[in-house]
């Protein structure tokens, strides 16, 4: 995948997690982006370890891959906050 791609799912992924989270107020495009990327990532192990498959390219799965990875990363990000 190339740059905008991995932005562009950053993006969204990072804003979906975002809303689900609670935390859309307080994130900007960039927290969102970096947070998508990221959430991709922790997403991408998370699935190959339950034998899934992990970011595949700019589909559906990937987002909802990502989506779950975001998830993860900003509860733990709110909990060391606390």
């Amino acid at each position: 995948m190339g740059y905008l791609t991995w932005i562009i799912l950053g993006a969204l992924s990072g804003w979906i997690a975002s809303m689900i989270m609670g935390k859309n107020s307080q994130m900007g495009a960039i927290a969102n982006i970096i947070a998508g990327i990221i959430g991709a990532f922790i997403g991408g192990v998370v699935f190959r370890l339950i034998g899934a498959s992990g970011v595949t390219g700019l589909n559906l799965w990937s987002v909802i891959v990502s989506v779950v990875g975001a998830c993860i990363l900003l509860f733990i990000a709110n909990k060391i906050k606390r």
